[in-house]
């Protein structure tokens, strides 16, 4: 028996995309009458039998991939991305599609074998993050056709429409707060340069400090570690052994905010007293630490939200502009600063 086709040769030869030709096949509204009828005669020359439900390409059956680079994610329980993955589900299970997530590990999978054993079984796909999943790699997989949107990722040079979080913005807002409270020595806690994301917040901190005619001294900007749980820790305890010390601290992420208050608490400082401390993200726990962190809120569930409503509507074969989108954030002062109830 002859291979049946798969919808990306069928959309190859039409001219259209996968979920064109999915709503075409399953027929779907919203799709021209040309460009369907196109679709049915690429599909017949390819030899594709309808009305038999053993032909039916797996990505009729309503799945949404989410991939994510193993190492953002364990257990998918990264106060970070478990929140953005937390609210893709709930907006996936209104629209009626099932979630497959996929942890991409650079070191056991092949892209060829991605394109396969994912891109063939879902209607659309979400990429979080960047990291490991490069833009190569994004590239790759755009060729395939399918609808593609990213969260806390861009490729420059190609339009696919991807949400953000203010990072930048981030950054600039929690450096110029501990400015306005009179802070001149300051220390930044920055986190892999494979994350565009970091690498945003951190450029917004260096805007602010050189505004303000400040530069961070080297050690006062220590090298990310992954030999400790915590992020932040080890960083926190290398400007701590210094004999000049910052009075305050920029963590480039809650999580590193409180290994770096671990570290502080450890060598008997006080924070703020001795030490301000401000993150970025506003993860639950960040409310609860001693002293309460100062931080800059992401909506990170919100951007998992308006990232599968994008999605459905290129699934759904709607006119969608291709941008990239940054979700605003605001600053939620409290004790770590030393400036709670100040604004």
């Amino acid at each position: 028996m002859s291979k049946r086709p798969s919808l990306r040769e069928i959309a190859a030869i039409s001219d259209v995309s996968v979920s064109t030709v999915s709503l075409v096949l399953n027929d779907r509204p919203g799709i021209s009458e040309q460009t369907r009828l196109r679709v049915l005669e690429a599909a017949s020359q390819l030899g594709y039998e309808f009305g038999q439900s053993s032909a039916t390409p797996r990505q009729a059956t309503n799945t949404i991939g989410l991939m994510i680079e193993h190492g953002s994610i364990h257990a998918l329980m990264d106060i970070f991305y478990g929140d953005v993955i937390r609210g893709f589900q709930s907006e996936a299970q209104r629209l009626g599609y099932q979630v497959l997530l996929h942890m991409y590990d650079q070191h056991s999978e092949e892209l060829n074998a991605l394109q396969s054993d994912l891109v063939e079984r879902v209607q659309g796909l979400i990429i979080a993050n960047d990291g490991d999943i490069t833009p190569e790699m994004v590239v790759q997989l755009e060729k395939a056709r399918v609808p593609l949107v990213l969260i806390e990722n861009r490729i420059e040079g190609h339009r696919l429409p991807s949400i953000l979080g203010d990072n930048f913005t981030a950054g600039y807002t929690v450096t110029r707060h501990l400015l306005a409270l009179g802070h001149r020595e300051i220390a930044i806690l920055r986190g892999p340069t494979k994350y565009s994301s970091l690498v945003d917040r951190l450029r917004g901190c260096f805007a602010a400090l050189g505004e303000a005619g400040l530069t961070v001294p080297e050690a006062f900007l220590p090298p990310p570690a992954s030999e400790h749980p915590q992020k932040g820790y080890l960083q926190m305890k290398s400007i701590l052994s210094l004999r000049r010390k910052p009075t305050a601290v920029v963590a480039i992420s809650d999580k590193t905010a409180f290994g770096a208050m671990s570290a502080i608490h450890e060598a008997g400082l006080r924070i703020p007293e001795d030490i301000a401390i401000v993150g970025i993200d506003n993860v639950a726990s960040s409310v609860y630490t001693n002293p309460p962190l100062t931080t800059y809120h992401i909506p990170r569930r919100e951007m998992g939200i308006l990232a599968m409503q994008k999605l459905h509507r290129i699934i759904e074969g709607r006119a969608e502009i291709p941008v990239k989108s940054v979700m605003y954030g605001e600053l939620i002062v409290r004790g770590s600063c030393g400036a709670q109830g100040r604004g």
